[in-house]
C-alpha cells in the first residue's frame, strides 16, 4: 500500500511506500484482481522523473536495472525489481517499430519521454516500454523481466500479465506516480553483474539484430533463481 505522505526532492517525488513482503510471490488475479501478502514495511522511495528518461536510450536502459516497476490497480500495490531490459534506438534501428515510420501505433514513441508504450504481440501478449530521449526521436526501453518477492517474472508478456498491464495503459505518464510508475529505492548495481546481449526475436533486423542492447542482471542466466548483484537497499 502507499501511504498518503509524499514530497519532492532531487528532481522526483519522494513517497513513503508500504512495500509488500511475503514468502510467497505477489500476484494479481486478473487485471483488476486482489493482491496477497503476509506483512508490510515502510521505506522511502523516489519516483523517477521525466528528466531521467530524457537521456540517451542505452544510458536509461542500463540504469533501469535494479530500479522498481510499481503497479497500483486501485486495490493494492505490487513492485518488481527490474532484471532485464532492451533498448530500441531511433528510426535507423531496424529492430525498432519506428523504423517503418510514424504510424498510429508508433506515434507515442515520437512524443515525451517517460510515457508508456504498450502493444500486443501474437494477439495475446502485452509488452511494456517506456519512451526515452527528446521528442520527435523515436526510442524506448522494453521491460523484459522483474523480480517479485524472490521470484523471477521472466518475459515481457508474463510480466504484463502478473502486473495487470494492458493497452489501457498505453500513453500513460509513468512519471506521475499513479497506476504505474518507476521508483529508485536506493539499491546499487555492480557493473560486473550486468550482462549485455543481442535482443530477442529481431533476426529480421539484419546487422541491427546483433547489437548488444539487451541488458540483464546476473550475467544473463535465464533460470528462475533469485538474481544477485545489488547491495542491500537503504531503509
Amino acid at each position: 500500500m502507499v501511504a498518503g505522505a509524499s514530497r519532492r526532492a532531487g528532481g522526483g517525488r519522494v513517497k513513503m511506500s508500504r512495500v509488500l513482503i511475503s514468502r510467497n510471490p505477489l500476484v494479481f488475479e486478473g487485471t483488476f484482481g486482489k493482491l496477497y501478502s503476509s506483512c508490510t514495511t515502510l521505506m522511502p522511495s523516489r519516483i523517477l522523473p521525466r528528466t531521467y528518461f530524457d537521456r540517451p536510450t542505452l544510458v536509461v536502459a542500463r540504469s533501469l536495472l535494479g530500479k522498481y516497476l510499481v503497479r497500483d490497480n486501485g486495490g493494492g500495490t505490487i513492485a518488481g525489481r527490474i532484471i532485464e531490459v532492451e533498448a530500441y534506438v531511433g528510426p535507423e534501428d531496424r529492430a525498432c517499430h519506428a523504423s517503418k515510420g510514424r504510424t498510429r501505433r508508433t506515434d507515442v514513441m515520437f512524443g515525451r519521454a517517460g510515457v508508456a508504450y504498450v502493444y500486443l504481440i501474437y494477439g495475446m501478449h502485452h509488452c511494456l516500454n517506456v519512451v526515452t530521449e527528446r521528442e520527435e526521436f523515436p526510442a524506448a526501453v522494453l521491460i523484459r523481466a522483474v523480480e517479485i518477492d524472490g521470484e523471477l517474472i521472466d518475459g515481457p508478456g508474463r510480466l504484463c500479465r502478473t502486473l495487470g498491464i494492458d493497452r489501457t495503459l498505453n500513453r500513460h505518464d509513468l512519471t506521475a506516480g499513479e497506476r504505474l510508475w518507476f521508483e529508485d529505492r536506493g539499491g546499487r548495481v555492480d557493473r560486473k553483474d550486468v550482462g549485455a546481449f543481442p535482443r530477442v526475436g529481431v533476426d529480421y533486423a539484419g546487422a541491427w539484430a546483433g547489437k548488444p542492447w539487451r541488458f540483464r542482471l546476473g550475467g544473463g542466466k535465464k533460470g528462475r533463481q533469485r538474481v544477485p548483484g545489488t547491495r542491500p537497499e537503504r531503509k
